[in-house]
Order: C-alpha cells, then structure tokens, then sequence
C-alpha cells in the first residue's frame, strides 16, 4: 500500500505524521491563496486566522513537497485520519500530477492527494474570500489560537520556502505587510487611523484585548493548517 499528499502550507515544515519520502516539487495550475478561515488551530471563531487554500488558475505553479505513506494498510490509515483531523477546514481532497523539475512535461508522481476548499461562501463556512493586503495582513498580524499565532504562521511559511529553494512574491510581500502591521500595533499605533490616511499619532491601546497582545507564544508548534 502507498499514497502520496502534497503539502503547500504548513506541512511542508511540519508535517506531523510518520512519512518514508519526501520529495520537493510542484504541481500546475494551482496557486496558493490566504482564503481560507482556521478558527481552531491559530485563531478563534471570533477572530478567524487566514491561512491558506489554493485557487485554480491556469499556467500556475505552486511548490511544495510530496509525502508518501508505505506500508500496511493500518499505517496508510493512520496517516490519513491524521491528515484529514489536521486539515478539518478542507472541505476537498484532489487528486493531481506532481512535477520535480521546472518545465517538466511528464509528471513524476499521478494521483497525489491535495486537500483543497470550495471556494464559495454559500457552501463553505471557512471560505473568506480574498481581501485587501491590508485587511489580509492586519487580521493574520492579530488572530491566535491554541497552536500560536497567524503571523508565525505565514512568516514560517516564508521560511520554508526559500528552504525549498521556491520564494513566492505574494507570500513575500504579504509577510513584510504583516511585519509593519506587527510594528505598529508595538508602537501603540492605532491601525484604524493608520489605514484611514490620518495622521500618525499614538494611542494607548486597551492591554487586555487579546486580539492586539503580540507577547512571544511558546516555540512547540502543534497540529496546524
């Protein structure tokens, strides 16, 4: 028995269950987009995490890495009621050809499992739609949620994938939007008046809203989208 799943957020740093391969690859069509609520893992029904989903788009690429599962049918099992608890917002799993090397014709692996979300809101309670960068970047720079916080989130998927060898520009300018958002909000900057175009002054902000606490969380990294 075998199966393979590709990983395009999260797991590509920390995939959480026992694998026998790992390959770094990607597949086509598909680009990775910060659409998706997580209300369980970094954030809160009240104050949802954005964390990532893909969208199809045709001639996209989107790196990641693949994972294979061999064995018994026991342990196959195992892998994926741990995948599909893990990734609970995704409502999709899609088949799909995965690529090692760049303008590849021929795929190297066929039948690779990547949970995906149905993009519409009718259908799909976790789908937020896009956003402003701004909008995007204040809410992942103040949602949290029992396994850390929405800004580690993206900056260590920025990590993983200059690791890879794979930047990504929108992952890139969304993590360095975030980063000012994080600067301001330490500095007592009201980020209301900051997006209103007014002039820069300081407020004190209330200690006890939980949204806007930025106090280092704990570097143990637990089950995540």
């Amino acid at each position: 028995m075998v199966f393979w799943v590709f990983g395009y957020g999260s797991l590509v740093w920390n995939p959480g269950f026992e694998f026998d391969e790992k390959i770094v690859g990607y597949i086509k069509d598909y680009k990775r987009v910060f659409d998706l609520a997580c209300i369980d893992h970094r954030g809160t029904p009240e104050n949802p995490a954005r964390t990532l989903t893909l969208e199809q788009e045709e001639g996209a690429i989107c790196w990641g890495a693949a994972f294979c599962v061999r064995g018994s049918p026991e342990r196959e099992r195992a892998a994926m009621e741990y995948l599909e608890q893990r990734e609970c917002e995704y409502d999709q799993k899609t088949l799909v050809n995965f690529y090692k090397e760049v303008d590849s014709l021929e795929p190297a692996l066929t039948g690779v499992i990547v949970f995906t979300s149905t993009p519409d809101k009718e259908v799909n309670k976790y789908y937020l739609g896009p956003a402003p960068l701004e909008d995007m970047a204040r809410q992942i720079a103040t949602a949290s949620g029992p396994c850390g916080n929405n800004r580690d989130y993206i900056f260590m998927l920025e990590k993983a994938l200059f690791d890879i060898g794979h930047e990504e520009e929108m992952v890139i300018e969304l993590a360095n939007e975030v980063r000012k958002v994080v600067d301001l909000l330490k500095n007592g900057i009201s980020m209301d008046n900051k997006l209103l175009g007014a002039a820069p002054h300081v407020v004190v902000l209330n200690p006890h809203l939980p949204s806007l606490e930025l106090q280092p969380l704990p570097e143990a990294i637990a089950t995540d989208s």
